[in-house]
């Protein structure tokens, strides 16, 4: 289609994405920000929440009932942290190392199925233009 934009193929294309692995992670009663969440916690290490919300691009209150999913879901548990009398440090459970795993191997499977059918080219354009994207974005050079 000649008069689809930029933002229309990056939003269809996304929403594509986020479809499929939603219908992926459900076959393991999980969704998407589940398996994102997970892999955004260091597996031995435990990860304060405010990392975890920007790895994840979040805002703090989404962040907060997605943690309230994992942890009603046995996945994660919550320590003070002791370096910040603040926070808290986001551990995750043996269930929750298993569902990581999955999760990585979901991510790694796209990955590579994508890397099999686009020229190591094609990717390297298609990450430098989104690079742009972004940068123009955060810049606030378009609006």
């Amino acid at each position: 289609m000649k008069d689809k934009t930029i933002d229309y193929t990056l939003r269809a294309t996304w929403q594509a994405v986020s479809r499929m692995y939603n219908e992926e992670a459900s076959k393991f009663d999980g969704s998407m920000a589940i398996g994102f969440a997970l892999l955004s916690i260091d597996r031995e290490e435990g990860t304060p929440s405010t990392k975890i919300s920007t790895r994840m691009g979040m805002e703090a209150t989404s962040l907060t009932r997605t943690l309230k999913t994992l942890e009603d879901k046995g996945l994660i548990y919550r320590k003070p942290n002791p370096n910040d009398g603040r926070g808290v440090l986001i551990y995750l459970t043996p269930f929750g190392k298993e569902k990581r795993a999955q999760s990585k191997q979901t991510v790694i499977k796209f990955n590579e199925t994508i890397r099999h059918n686009i020229s190591e080219e094609k990717l390297k354009n298609f990450m430098e233009v989104s690079d742009i994207i972004n940068e123009l974005i955060t810049e606030k050079k378009i609006f």
